[in-house]
């Protein structure tokens, strides 16, 4: 299997396009929007990608080749369906590249803040990881809790650290169910 990633032609494509559209479904997920609030909009959407790329390509770059090259690819056809979606949505050529730009600094600045996080240590982290969701994708949620949501990204990371390249790309990256967390939280907050 990866051995085709290194093939000329519309087969080398096929790894990256299966795996984009696997995160691209994570992060549609009806429990990321109804438990975990993140806003289901536009803005809330590329939040919700954002998150799941950032964390699939965290787990490539720590895997041997060829998981580096595949992680670059993955970028290009995420910024290429990105593209795609802003032409669509009616921007003017001339104002696609600003755009793109734009959409790129957010994207690595999540990144940035989400790696902070995530490898510092666990209670400074937790703290860190809360702030960065509560600075994106849960930012315009008023009186926003982000516990359930940084649960989720906690759990979706050590299920992304036990998997090889192989179980990434065929069957997908191992994200856990958004919707059980928002439970989970719920449960947490009754009182007994």
């Amino acid at each position: 299997m990866i051995a085709r990633l290194f093939r000329r032609g519309p087969d080398r494509r096929r790894p990256v396009a299966a795996l984009h559209a696997a995160i691209a479904a994570a992060a549609r997920q009806p429990g990321l929007y109804t438990a975990l609030h993140v806003p289901d909009t536009v803005e809330g959407r590329f939040e919700a990608l954002c998150l799941h790329v950032y964390l699939v390509l965290r787990r490539l770059n720590r895997l041997p080749p060829p998981a580096a090259d595949l992680a670059q690819e993955l970028v290009d056809a995420v910024f290429a369906s990105l593209d795609a979606n802003v032409r669509e949505l009616g921007v003017s050529d001339v104002g696609v590249g600003k755009r793109m730009k734009k959409l790129a600094m957010a994207f690595y600045g999540r990144a940035r803040s989400y790696d902070a996080a995530l490898d510092s240590p666990a209670g400074e982290g937790d703290a860190l990881l809360r702030a960065a969701l509560l600075r994106n994708p849960l930012a315009t949620v008023p009186s926003a809790d982000a516990a359930g949501l940084a649960a989720y990204v906690r759990a979706a990371e050590a299920a992304l650290a036990q998997a090889d390249l192989a179980s990434i790309l065929d069957p997908g990256p191992p994200f856990p169910d958004p919707g059980a967390f928002g439970a989970a939280r719920a449960n947490e907050e009754r009182p007994v």
